[in-house]
């Protein structure tokens, strides 16, 4: 059987869809075929480039590099969390590890058929979210494997489907109980920000997360009120600096309480509504398409938040948010340990 493997990449983003691959850092090493004796020449490799790293770091990062060189291959599922929407990306490995000389970064590549995109980080129980938080670049998920396979073989991009298909899976298999890491800053950052967004999916209703967003806006310092529900996808909160409300600008929001992406179709209905003098929000838990990030890149006095975006005003501005809020996702203050720690 095929192996699942979890890639973490912070540097690139939209370049590994439209190249159709994954890649890794460590910019200062040459061509990995061109290093000999496996691990222990990787190992060497690295040390002579990284003088100043201990020999726990060097082993742990040659073990990186062999994963994606020599363990990973052709027909493996490859699970790629995209940070900037807090998104899951799925693909499977078309071709052996390749070197890309030209590239001005992350030239250590591998070609990827993505075939789910954007798949959102609610489809998956929490456990499934812990293996991928692993601090490791290239790792080989275990666990788990079989709910990302079950995401990548859905016939539906329907978020609510994939997620039955999921939790089928999830309730039918057996982990191996393994502990996949150290419980350190990043995992339990991400594990919090899973739970947040997981709250907001399943406990409110659409008009609560138009309440909940009016709710937000006045914990981040404007002035929010919500609009008389409707069906019709209209604006659902109008916000504005001017305690008055008569002052130019003002800011009409459209909520969307869904977490699977948002078209171009529906960003230009809420641009519709726009005035002069006027800007326009777009709030969802989910992400949204290329063709709608575009129409933002393009058009000022336009802002589209993505679920990534309300957690992270959520935890920037917790302390501000009426109890009523606080008391569905309960949070803490506390010290852990900094990924820069040595292991």
């Amino acid at each position: 059987m095929n192996s699942t493997w979890g890639v973490h990449n912070d540097t690139l983003t939209t370049e590994l869809l439209d190249g159709g691959f994954v890649s890794i850092g460590w910019d200062d090493l040459p061509d990995l075929r061109t290093i000999p004796d496996g691990r222990d020449g990787l190992k060497a490799a690295l040390a002579a480039v990284f003088p100043d790293k201990k020999p726990q770091a060097i082993a742990s990062w040659a073990g990186t590099l062999l994963r994606f060189r020599d363990e990973m291959q052709v027909g493996d599922l490859v699970v790629a969390p995209y940070r900037p929407s807090s998104t899951i990306n799925l693909g499977v490995v078309t071709g052996p590890y390749t070197y890309d000389a030209s590239a001005p970064t992350h030239g250590h590549r591998r070609p990827v058929t993505w075939r789910k995109v954007s798949v959102s980080r609610t489809v998956f129980t929490q456990a499934a979210l812990y293996e991928i938080g692993s601090l490791l670049t290239v790792f080989r998920i275990k666990g788990h494997s079989d709910e990302f396979r079950a995401a990548l073989d859905a016939k539906t991009d329907s978020v609510e489907d994939v997620t039955r298909l999921v939790d089928a899976v999830a309730e039918t298999a057996a982990s191996d109980g393994e502990s996949t890491d150290e419980p350190r800053a990043s995992r339990i950052e991400r594990h919090t920000r899973d739970y947040v967004l997981e709250a907001l999916h399943t406990e409110l209703s659409h008009a609560d997360f138009e309440e909940f967003t009016a709710d937000l806006l006045r914990a981040v310092g404007y002035q929010a009120r919500v609009t008389p529900y409707s069906q019709d996808g209209g604006v659902d909160v109008i916000a504005h600096r001017d305690p008055l409300g008569v002052e130019p600008p003002l800011i009409k929001v459209q909520c969307k309480h869904h977490t699977g992406t948002v078209g171009a179709p529906e960003v230009q209905q809420l641009i519709g509504t726009q005035g002069a003098n006027e800007l326009s929000l777009f709030v969802t838990l989910g992400a949204y398409s290329r063709d709608a990030v575009g129409i933002e890149r393009t058009r000022s006095g336009l802002r589209l938040l993505t679920g990534e975006d309300v957690v992270t005003l959520v935890l920037q501005h917790y302390a501000a948010l009426p109890q009523r809020w606080r008391s569905l996702i309960p949070l803490t203050s506390v010290l852990v340990v900094d990924d820069s720690a040595d292991s």
